[in-house]
C-alpha cells in the first residue's frame, strides 16, 4: 500500500464562514477532503475488515428496521494497522476540532456503515442519544468510500435541528422515523438531501437529526465514520441503557465526571500539541 501520510496529515483549511454555517445548521459537507487514491486504498482495507468482522448474516426479509439499514462494524482501528492510520488522521481530526471550536478532539469510536443493495432506510435519529457525554461538543465524520447518489442512501440532515429537542430520547426505530418526521415538519426545518461526490465528507453534531434513504442501487453504499468528542469531554452519568453499554464498550475504565481519557479514546488532533 502506498504511503498516504502527507494526505492524511496536511491540514484542510476551515474558514470562518464554514464554522458559522456549521454552528447554525449543525452539519456541513466539504468537498475534496480526500483524494480518489486515498479513498480507493482505504476502501479495500476497510471493506476487508467489514467482511471479516460482520456478524449479521440474516436474509434481508428476516431483519428488523435497524438491521436492514446497514451492516455496522465498530472500532476497526483496533483490528487493522492500515485502518488505524486512516482513523487517526490528523487532517480529519483537525476539521472536527475546528468545526466544534475546541482545542482538540478525541476518538469516541469508529464505525463502518455498509448499506447493502436492497437495504432499507436509516430512520431519523440523533446520535448523542447513545453517548454518555457531558456536553454537546461531539461530531461525526461521515466518509463515503465511493461517489454516493441519492438512490444509494446518501445521508440527509434536518438543518438547525440540533437546537431543539424533537426526539432526543428515541433510539433508531420505526417510531423515531414517524415521531421525528412529524416534529421536524411542524418546526419547518429544511430537509437537506444531496449526493456525495467522491472525496466529499460531511460532519454533523451529535444532536443534529439525520436519516438516509434506502439503497435501491445494485451496489453497496460503503461508508466509514469517526465519532469525535472534545479532547476535554467528561463522562456523564448514563441516561439510558444504551449509554450504559456505550460507556463500557467504547470508553472502559472512564469515570463519571472525569475526562474520557482511556486507551480506546486517544487524542487524534490537538492545537495544543
Amino acid at each position: 500500500m502506498n504511503d498516504f501520510t502527507e494526505a492524511l496529515t496536511t491540514p484542510y483549511p476551515i474558514n470562518a464562514e464554514q464554522v458559522a454555517f456549521f454552528r447554525k445548521n449543525g452539519y456541513i459537507k466539504l468537498k475534496q477532503v480526500l483524494s480518489p487514491e486515498v479513498i480507493e486504498a482505504y476502501n479495500v482495507a476497510i471493506t476487508q475488515q467489514v467482511q471479516e468482522l460482520n456478524t449479521l448474516h440474516l436474509p434481508m426479509e428476516e431483519r428488523n428496521t435497524y438491521q436492514k439499514a446497514f451492516l455496522q462494524v465498530m472500532n476497526l482501528w483496533t483490528k487493522s494497522e492500515i485502518v488505524k492510520t486512516f482513523v487517526m488522521s490528523p487532517r480529519l481530526g483537525q476539521i472536527a476540532a475546528d468545526l466544534l471550536e475546541v482545542s482538540g478532539v478525541r476518538l469516541y469510536h469508529d464505525q463502518a456503515l455498509y448499506k447493502e443493495p436492497g437495504g432499507g432506510i436509516t430512520p431519523w435519529h440523533a446520535d448523542q442519544f447513545y453517548w454518555p457525554m457531558s456536553s454537546d461538543r461531539t461530531i461525526t465524520a461521515w466518509i463515503p468510500l465511493q461517489a454516493t447518489p441519492l438512490e444509494m442512501g446518501a445521508l440527509a440532515f434536518a438543518a438547525s435541528s440540533h437546537t431543539v429537542d424533537l426526539g432526543r430520547s428515541l433510539p433508531i426505530s420505526d417510531e423515531s422515523e414517524k415521531q421525528i418526521q412529524t416534529a421536524l415538519q411542524a418546526h419547518d426545518f429544511a430537509y437537506v438531501e444531496t449526493p456525495y461526490d467522491l472525496g466529499e465528507v460531511s460532519y454533523h453534531l451529535g444532536w443534529t437529526f439525520h436519516r438516509a434513504g434506502a439503497n435501491t442501487s445494485q451496489h453497496p453504499r460503503s461508508v466509514m465514520t469517526m465519532i469525535y468528542m472534545d479532547e476535554n469531554m467528561q463522562l456523564a452519568q448514563p441516561a439510558n441503557a444504551n449509554q450504559e453499554r456505550d460507556w463500557h464498550n467504547w470508553c472502559p475504565g472512564a469515570q463519571v465526571g472525569q475526562v474520557i481519557d482511556t486507551p480506546l479514546n486517544p487524542v487524534t488532533f490537538s492545537h495544543q500539541a
